[in-house]
Protein backbone atom coordinates (compact mmCIF):
# COMPACT_ATOMS: atom_id res chain seq x y z
CA UNK A 1 0.00 0.00 0.00
CA UNK A 2 2.80 2.42 0.91
CA UNK A 3 4.53 1.68 -2.39
CA UNK A 4 1.30 2.30 -4.32
CA UNK A 5 0.70 5.57 -2.44
CA UNK A 6 4.27 6.70 -3.13
CA UNK A 7 3.85 5.89 -6.82
CA UNK A 8 0.60 7.93 -7.02
CA UNK A 9 2.27 10.88 -5.30
CA UNK A 10 5.25 10.62 -7.62
CA UNK A 11 3.03 10.57 -10.71
CA UNK A 12 1.01 13.57 -9.50
CA UNK A 13 4.20 15.46 -8.70
CA UNK A 14 5.58 14.60 -12.12
CA UNK A 15 2.43 15.95 -13.84
CA UNK A 16 2.59 19.18 -11.81
CA UNK A 17 6.29 19.54 -12.56
CA UNK A 18 5.69 19.02 -16.29
CA UNK A 19 2.98 21.72 -16.37
CA UNK A 20 5.41 24.17 -14.77
CA UNK A 21 8.39 23.30 -16.91
CA UNK A 22 10.23 26.47 -17.78
CA UNK A 23 10.33 27.00 -21.55
CA UNK A 24 11.94 30.42 -21.62
CA UNK A 25 13.15 33.29 -19.47
CA UNK A 26 12.84 36.95 -20.45
CA UNK A 27 14.35 39.55 -18.13
CA UNK A 28 13.93 37.24 -15.10
CA UNK A 29 10.29 36.47 -15.96
CA UNK A 30 9.63 32.83 -16.81
CA UNK A 31 7.39 31.30 -19.45
CA UNK A 32 6.08 27.97 -18.25
CA UNK A 33 4.55 25.11 -20.20
CA UNK A 34 1.27 25.66 -18.40
CA UNK A 35 1.01 29.27 -19.62
CA UNK A 36 1.19 28.37 -23.32
CA UNK A 37 0.17 24.72 -23.35
CA UNK A 38 -3.10 25.23 -25.24
CA UNK A 39 -1.36 27.03 -28.11
CA UNK A 40 1.50 24.53 -28.21
CA UNK A 41 -0.99 21.68 -28.56
CA UNK A 42 -2.22 23.26 -31.81
CA UNK A 43 1.28 23.56 -33.27
CA UNK A 44 2.12 21.21 -36.14
CA UNK A 45 5.89 21.51 -36.00
CA UNK A 46 8.79 22.32 -33.73
CA UNK A 47 9.27 25.61 -35.61
CA UNK A 48 5.68 26.61 -34.85
CA UNK A 49 6.25 25.90 -31.16
CA UNK A 50 9.34 28.12 -31.14
CA UNK A 51 7.34 30.86 -32.89
CA UNK A 52 4.69 30.63 -30.15
CA UNK A 53 7.35 31.05 -27.46
CA UNK A 54 8.88 34.02 -29.26
CA UNK A 55 5.45 35.62 -29.59
CA UNK A 56 4.91 35.18 -25.84
CA UNK A 57 8.31 36.77 -25.19
CA UNK A 58 7.25 39.80 -27.26
CA UNK A 59 4.00 39.97 -25.30
CA UNK A 60 5.83 39.97 -21.96
CA UNK A 61 8.22 42.70 -23.13
CA UNK A 62 5.31 44.87 -24.28
CA UNK A 63 3.27 44.32 -21.12
CA UNK A 64 6.27 45.30 -19.04
CA UNK A 65 6.60 48.54 -21.00
CA UNK A 66 2.89 49.25 -20.76
CA UNK A 67 3.12 48.93 -17.00
CA UNK A 68 6.25 51.08 -16.94
CA UNK A 69 4.47 53.85 -18.89
CA UNK A 70 1.36 53.45 -16.70
CA UNK A 71 -0.94 52.88 -19.69
CA UNK A 72 -2.57 49.61 -18.66
CA UNK A 73 -6.28 49.53 -19.58
CA UNK A 74 -8.90 50.70 -17.11
CA UNK A 75 -11.32 48.13 -15.75
CA UNK A 76 -14.15 49.87 -17.61
CA UNK A 77 -12.31 49.32 -20.91
CA UNK A 78 -11.83 45.64 -20.11
CA UNK A 79 -15.51 45.27 -19.21
CA UNK A 80 -16.56 47.00 -22.43
CA UNK A 81 -14.34 44.71 -24.50
CA UNK A 82 -15.90 41.64 -22.83
CA UNK A 83 -19.39 42.98 -23.55
CA UNK A 84 -18.46 43.46 -27.21
CA UNK A 85 -17.05 39.93 -27.29
CA UNK A 86 -20.30 38.59 -25.86
CA UNK A 87 -22.33 40.52 -28.46
CA UNK A 88 -20.18 39.19 -31.31
CA UNK A 89 -20.84 35.65 -30.12
CA UNK A 90 -24.56 36.43 -29.58
CA UNK A 91 -24.55 35.59 -25.88
CA UNK A 92 -25.17 37.66 -22.77
CA UNK A 93 -22.36 38.97 -20.61
CA UNK A 94 -23.70 36.75 -17.83
CA UNK A 95 -23.26 33.70 -20.06
CA UNK A 96 -19.75 34.81 -20.95
CA UNK A 97 -18.86 35.28 -17.27
CA UNK A 98 -20.05 31.74 -16.54
CA UNK A 99 -17.61 30.37 -19.10
CA UNK A 100 -15.14 28.05 -17.26
CA UNK A 101 -12.14 29.78 -18.83
CA UNK A 102 -13.37 33.34 -18.20
CA UNK A 103 -10.31 34.23 -16.12
CA UNK A 104 -8.00 33.20 -18.97
CA UNK A 105 -10.16 35.06 -21.47
CA UNK A 106 -10.12 38.21 -19.33
CA UNK A 107 -6.35 38.01 -19.09
CA UNK A 108 -6.01 37.76 -22.87
CA UNK A 109 -8.36 40.73 -23.38
CA UNK A 110 -6.41 42.77 -20.81
CA UNK A 111 -3.11 41.95 -22.49
CA UNK A 112 -4.40 42.86 -25.97
CA UNK A 113 -5.74 46.20 -24.70
CA UNK A 114 -2.44 46.92 -22.93
CA UNK A 115 -0.48 46.27 -26.11
CA UNK A 116 -2.90 48.40 -28.13
CA UNK A 117 -2.39 51.25 -25.66
CA UNK A 118 1.37 50.81 -25.97
CA UNK A 119 1.25 50.91 -29.77
CA UNK A 120 -0.72 54.16 -29.63
CA UNK A 121 1.64 55.60 -27.04
CA UNK A 122 4.81 54.81 -28.99
CA UNK A 123 3.46 56.11 -32.32
CA UNK A 124 1.33 59.05 -31.12
CA UNK A 125 3.85 61.78 -32.02
CA UNK A 126 4.93 60.37 -35.37
CA UNK A 127 4.62 62.62 -38.41
CA UNK A 128 5.12 61.05 -41.83
CA UNK A 129 5.70 63.40 -44.75
CA UNK A 130 4.72 61.25 -47.70
CA UNK A 131 6.66 62.04 -50.84
CA UNK A 132 5.05 62.62 -54.23
CA UNK A 133 6.65 59.42 -55.53
CA UNK A 134 5.17 57.41 -52.66
CA UNK A 135 1.71 58.77 -53.44
CA UNK A 136 2.08 58.09 -57.18
CA UNK A 137 3.32 54.53 -56.60
CA UNK A 138 0.78 53.59 -53.92
CA UNK A 139 -2.27 55.77 -54.59
CA UNK A 140 -3.28 55.45 -58.25
CA UNK A 141 -6.05 57.76 -59.49
CA UNK A 142 -9.55 56.30 -59.51
CA UNK A 143 -12.20 57.57 -61.96
CA UNK A 144 -15.11 57.55 -59.49
CA UNK A 145 -13.17 59.49 -56.87
CA UNK A 146 -15.31 61.67 -54.58
CA UNK A 147 -14.09 65.14 -53.64
CA UNK A 148 -14.36 66.18 -50.00
CA UNK A 149 -14.61 69.84 -49.01
CA UNK A 150 -12.47 71.12 -46.16
CA UNK A 151 -12.24 74.57 -44.63
CA UNK A 152 -9.78 76.36 -42.41
CA UNK A 153 -11.18 78.78 -39.83
CA UNK A 154 -9.95 81.14 -37.14
CA UNK A 155 -11.73 80.78 -33.79
CA UNK A 156 -12.02 82.58 -30.50
CA UNK A 157 -12.92 79.92 -27.94
CA UNK A 158 -13.89 80.74 -24.37
CA UNK A 159 -14.67 78.09 -21.75
CA UNK A 160 -14.18 79.90 -18.43
CA UNK A 161 -14.71 83.34 -16.94
CA UNK A 162 -13.21 84.90 -13.84
CA UNK A 163 -16.28 84.82 -11.63
CA UNK A 164 -16.75 81.91 -9.22
CA UNK A 165 -20.02 83.30 -7.79
CA UNK A 166 -22.26 82.71 -10.78
CA UNK A 167 -24.12 79.50 -11.60
CA UNK A 168 -23.29 77.21 -14.51
CA UNK A 169 -26.19 78.48 -16.63
CA UNK A 170 -25.33 82.11 -15.89
CA UNK A 171 -21.70 81.40 -16.76
CA UNK A 172 -22.68 80.09 -20.20
CA UNK A 173 -24.84 83.12 -20.87
CA UNK A 174 -22.06 85.47 -19.74
CA UNK A 175 -19.58 83.79 -22.08
CA UNK A 176 -22.05 84.06 -24.99
CA UNK A 177 -22.63 87.75 -24.32
CA UNK A 178 -18.88 88.37 -24.14
CA UNK A 179 -18.36 86.67 -27.51
CA UNK A 180 -21.20 88.67 -29.04
CA UNK A 181 -19.50 91.89 -27.94
CA UNK A 182 -16.23 90.74 -29.53
CA UNK A 183 -18.13 89.90 -32.70
CA UNK A 184 -19.56 93.43 -32.91
CA UNK A 185 -16.12 94.97 -32.50
CA UNK A 186 -14.66 92.70 -35.20
CA UNK A 187 -17.54 93.54 -37.56
CA UNK A 188 -16.71 97.22 -37.06
CA UNK A 189 -13.08 96.63 -38.02
CA UNK A 190 -11.26 95.26 -35.00
CA UNK A 191 -8.61 92.59 -35.68
CA UNK A 192 -9.90 89.04 -35.24
CA UNK A 193 -6.31 87.82 -34.91
CA UNK A 194 -5.55 90.27 -32.10
CA UNK A 195 -8.73 89.38 -30.22
CA UNK A 196 -7.97 85.66 -30.61
CA UNK A 197 -4.48 86.10 -29.18
CA UNK A 198 -5.87 88.19 -26.32
CA UNK A 199 -9.08 86.36 -25.39
CA UNK A 200 -9.16 82.82 -26.83
CA UNK A 201 -8.62 80.06 -24.26
CA UNK A 202 -7.63 77.42 -26.83
CA UNK A 203 -3.98 76.58 -27.73
CA UNK A 204 -4.65 77.93 -31.24
CA UNK A 205 -4.70 81.46 -29.78
CA UNK A 206 -0.94 81.65 -30.40
CA UNK A 207 -1.42 81.82 -34.20
CA UNK A 208 -4.54 83.95 -34.15
CA UNK A 209 -6.97 81.09 -33.60
CA UNK A 210 -6.37 79.48 -36.99
CA UNK A 211 -7.36 75.80 -37.12
CA UNK A 212 -6.12 72.82 -39.07
CA UNK A 213 -8.14 71.75 -42.12
CA UNK A 214 -11.65 70.71 -41.06
CA UNK A 215 -13.90 68.45 -43.14
CA UNK A 216 -17.34 69.92 -43.84
CA UNK A 217 -19.51 67.09 -42.51
CA UNK A 218 -21.67 68.48 -39.71
CA UNK A 219 -24.26 71.24 -39.13
CA UNK A 220 -21.62 73.42 -37.43
CA UNK A 221 -19.01 73.05 -40.17
CA UNK A 222 -21.69 73.59 -42.82
CA UNK A 223 -22.67 76.83 -41.05
CA UNK A 224 -19.04 77.94 -40.95
CA UNK A 225 -18.55 77.05 -44.61
CA UNK A 226 -21.35 79.45 -45.63
CA UNK A 227 -19.62 82.44 -44.02
CA UNK A 228 -18.66 85.26 -46.38
CA UNK A 229 -15.25 86.94 -46.35
CA UNK A 230 -14.61 88.56 -42.94
CA UNK A 231 -18.11 87.60 -41.74
CA UNK A 232 -18.16 86.57 -38.06
CA UNK A 233 -20.19 83.49 -37.21
CA UNK A 234 -22.90 83.34 -34.63
CA UNK A 235 -21.86 82.00 -31.22
CA UNK A 236 -21.71 78.20 -31.29
CA UNK A 237 -20.69 75.49 -28.83
CA UNK A 238 -17.94 72.92 -29.25
CA UNK A 239 -16.32 70.30 -27.05
CA UNK A 240 -14.21 72.98 -25.34
CA UNK A 241 -16.65 75.81 -24.70
CA UNK A 242 -18.29 78.50 -26.84
CA UNK A 243 -16.80 80.14 -29.90
CA UNK A 244 -17.07 82.60 -32.76
CA UNK A 245 -15.16 82.15 -36.00
CA UNK A 246 -14.37 83.49 -39.44
CA UNK A 247 -13.69 81.39 -42.53
CA UNK A 248 -10.07 81.64 -43.68
CA UNK A 249 -9.70 79.21 -46.59
CA UNK A 250 -11.27 76.24 -48.35
CA UNK A 251 -10.17 73.32 -50.50
CA UNK A 252 -11.38 70.08 -52.05
CA UNK A 253 -9.48 66.87 -51.46
CA UNK A 254 -9.64 63.41 -52.97
CA UNK A 255 -11.51 60.94 -50.78
CA UNK A 256 -9.60 57.97 -52.19
CA UNK A 257 -6.30 59.81 -51.86
CA UNK A 258 -6.99 60.59 -48.19
CA UNK A 259 -7.89 56.96 -47.51
CA UNK A 260 -4.68 55.89 -49.23
CA UNK A 261 -2.66 58.38 -47.17
CA UNK A 262 -4.24 57.02 -43.99
CA UNK A 263 -3.32 53.48 -45.04
CA UNK A 264 0.29 54.47 -45.83
CA UNK A 265 0.55 56.35 -42.53
CA UNK A 266 -0.72 53.28 -40.68
CA UNK A 267 1.77 51.01 -42.45
CA UNK A 268 4.63 53.39 -41.67
CA UNK A 269 3.57 53.58 -38.02
CA UNK A 270 3.34 49.78 -37.88
CA UNK A 271 6.85 49.48 -39.36
CA UNK A 272 8.18 52.00 -36.83
CA UNK A 273 6.58 50.09 -33.94
CA UNK A 274 7.91 46.73 -35.11
CA UNK A 275 11.43 48.19 -35.32
CA UNK A 276 10.97 49.63 -31.82
CA UNK A 277 9.85 46.20 -30.58
CA UNK A 278 12.84 44.53 -32.27
CA UNK A 279 15.19 46.91 -30.47
CA UNK A 280 13.41 46.17 -27.21
CA UNK A 281 13.86 42.45 -27.86
CA UNK A 282 17.52 42.84 -28.80
CA UNK A 283 18.25 44.63 -25.53
CA UNK A 284 16.39 42.11 -23.37
CA UNK A 285 17.93 39.13 -21.57
CA UNK A 286 16.21 36.19 -23.26
CA UNK A 287 16.84 32.45 -23.12
CA UNK A 288 14.70 29.76 -24.75
CA UNK A 289 15.01 26.17 -23.55
CA UNK A 290 14.40 24.45 -26.88
CA UNK A 291 14.89 20.96 -25.44
CA UNK A 292 11.86 21.43 -23.16
CA UNK A 293 9.47 21.98 -26.06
Amino acid sequence: MRSLLALILFLNFGTCFAENTILAVVDNEVITLNSVEQKLNLANSHEEKIAIIKNRIDTILQLTKAKEFDISPAQSDINQALIQLANINEITIEQLNSYPEISLLTREVTEKLSILNLQRFITKDLIFNLSTNELIDNCPAIDNDIKIKQIKIAQIIVSEIDDSDISSNSKDETIKEFLKKLSKHITKGASFESFAKLHSQHPSYANGGISDWITVNSPTTEMLDLLKDSEVSKVYSNNVGFAIAIKVDERYISNNLEKCKEKLTYLNAEKFYLNWLKELRDNADIEIYINNL
